[in-house]
């Protein structure tokens, strides 16, 4: 659970500086809203692949705790 929070943060704080650092900084209109969007795109795959991999790993464990359970029963 620990991990799961430090990871949360991390990205959350990339995410608030890294739109920081766009809108802060000297570029025309145009090209901090396409800079945004490039941002929002990378923000959500990486969002989408850590998701995936916590899905798995609870996947993974529920399968072995289901396997010992019958086995235990056996």
């Amino acid at each position: 659970m620990s991990n799961s929070k430090l990871l949360m943060g991390f990205l959350v704080g990339a995410a608030v500086g890294g739109a920081l650092g766009i809108l802060l900084a000297p570029d025309k209109g145009s090209e901090t809203r396409r800079k945004i969007m490039e941002k929002g795109a990378d923000l959500g795959d990486s969002i989408k692949g850590k998701f995936n991999d916590v899905v798995d790993g609870v996947k993974e464990n529920f399968g072995r705790a289901k396997g010992e359970a019958k086995n235990a029963m056996s």
